[in-house]
């Protein structure tokens, strides 16, 4: 399985959160493209309903069962988006974030990640939607 690697260059600014300025894919590797992952528990339904904190829980396990469908798993990520309907809970999000994290990634050093607050999702009970771009084998 292909791993990303991350870099922030010398001379950017400082990163404003657990995220690095450039992922890099290895020569060769496929890419995959992750569909924004929602907090949907498997018999469809919404999970964590006004609950941040198990939105977020929820949304990266369900992305983790999508990456290891296709052979992958969070060290194969090159980068995130992740939107967010209130800004208020975008220190919510650093301190998820911040908290679950090191158990998913064999080092310190995270993908990058592009932070959007917009003005609603599919569903309005839905908090916080991420999506990634991950390495794959190719086929």
């Amino acid at each position: 399985m292909p791993k990303a690697s991350y870099v922030s260059p010398p001379g950017a600014a400082p990163a404003q959160g657990l995220y690095s300025h450039v992922g890099i894919a290895p020569a060769g590797s496929a890419v995959a493209y992750i569909a924004g992952q929602l907090s949907v528990g498997a018999d469809g339904s919404v999970v964590g309903k006004g609950d941040f904190e198990a939105q977020f829980v929820q949304i990266f396990s369900n992305l983790g069962d999508v990456l290891k469908g296709i052979g992958a798993d969070f060290n194969s990520i090159v980068r995130f988006n992740t939107f967010l309907v209130h800004s208020q809970d975008i220190e919510r999000f650093m301190t998820c974030r911040r908290n679950l994290f090191p158990s998913l990634f064999e080092t310190d050093r995270y993908p990058p990640n592009t932070l959007l607050v917009v003005d609603r999702l599919v569903k309005e009970e839905f908090l916080l939607e991420v999506e990634a771009v991950a390495l794959i084998q190719p086929s």
